[in-house]
């Protein structure tokens, strides 16, 4: 691979893509794909994109192009859930999920294939919700080319795949709304409509919904009832310190086990997650009704893929566990409930 004046380069092949950027359409793309042989009315374009010399021919023995080390790394890179681009443009490879779930990251194997220097791998956040062709990372090396050994080394890091997706595997679930005003009318109901959304945003159908009063054995068998139809139960209302919320000691009377009382996040405080055998539980606070991203968005999916929090991850989640209030409000593509 030779280095050569534009004008010298008439009749040899590029040795990667050049690329044209637009800025008043924001548009950028491959202009000059590698392996274009140079004509000499290309001359004049070549110019005006800036390249006064090219790198042309062919890699150096013992050496790897661009393209080569995406197509070589991106299987080993992508695990389940995950695809990759066929063909490399302007040397990166991109990576889209497959199926709904919960994208994971090996994140510190992802570490050290970026510690060397030469790869770039960025992803978005481990544990994001994501739903099918969504792009979630990229593989480039930064110069034209590396050596041999090196892409050998990339590959030793990838011996098991850094990126994949844990599929959601709880499809149904119910709803249990709790509070007196609610089942006498006084109060209308906006639990089941405002949870059934959420769910089916994530796949998951509710298969079964009721209201009770502020009764701790009426809310039990309703508790019971739900859990023998559904995986995970969301119980509403009545976890507060208010005298007549008997919530909690009624899930607890039906056999449920607490990860922790509440958590550090907010709005959502009040939002508590257990289980019983296979079957989740996760009360939800009012929050839930007056916010669009609340401690429930942060946790839903990751109980999905029943992936309960322990108590240690539930205090450390504190640390960006403040939600901004933006207006308009852009949550899951923001820090809120990101460690």
């Amino acid at each position: 691979m030779k280095k050569l004046p534009v004008e010298q380069t008439i009749g040899l092949p590029l040795a990667h893509d050049l690329t044209e950027v637009t800025p008043a359409c924001r548009r950028k793309r491959v202009a000059f794909s590698r392996g274009h042989v140079v004509r000499m009315e290309d001359i004049v374009q070549l110019r005006r994109l800036g390249k006064n010399q090219l790198y042309v021919g062919m890699v150096e023995p013992g050496f790897v192009h661009e393209d080569d080390a995406a197509l070589l790394l991106a299987p080993h890179l992508a695990g389940e859930g995950i695809e990759h681009d066929l063909y490399p443009t302007e040397g990166k490879v991109n990576f889209r999920t497959t199926v709904a779930g919960l994208f994971r990251v090996d994140i510190e194997a992802l570490a050290r294939l970026n510690r060397l220097g030469v790869p770039s791998m960025p992803t978005i956040h481990d544990r994001f919700p994501v739903a099918p062709g969504k792009t979630v990372a990229a593989f480039r090396i930064i110069p034209l080319c590396c050596e041999r050994t090196l892409v050998e080394r990339m590959l030793s890091i990838a011996e098991r795949p850094l990126i994949w997706v844990e599929a959601y595997r709880i499809k149904q679930a119910a709803i249990v709304v709790t509070g007196t005003e609610v089942y006498s009318g006084v109060v209308e109901d906006r639990f089941v409509d405002r949870l059934s959304f959420k769910l089916r945003q994530l796949g998951v159908e509710p298969v079964f919904t009721t209201v009770v009063p502020d009764d701790s054995r009426k809310i039990t068998a309703a508790i019971e009832h739900a859990a023998s139809v559904a995986r995970l139960v969301l119980v509403t209302g009545g976890t507060s310190v208010d005298p007549d919320d008997v919530t909690n000691q009624a899930m607890a009377d039906a056999g449920v086990t607490f990860v922790s009382r509440g958590n550090p996040l907010q709005p959502g405080n009040h939002l508590s997650i257990g289980h019983r055998d296979d079957r989740i539980f996760c009360t939800v606070p009012a929050a839930a009704l007056h916010f669009n991203a609340t401690a429930l968005d942060v946790f839903l999916p990751r109980l999905l893929v029943e992936d309960l929090p322990d108590a240690d991850e539930l205090a450390q989640a504190g640390h960006g566990g403040l939600c901004h209030f933006c207006d308009p409000c852009v949550y899951p593509v923001c820090p809120f409930g990101r460690p």
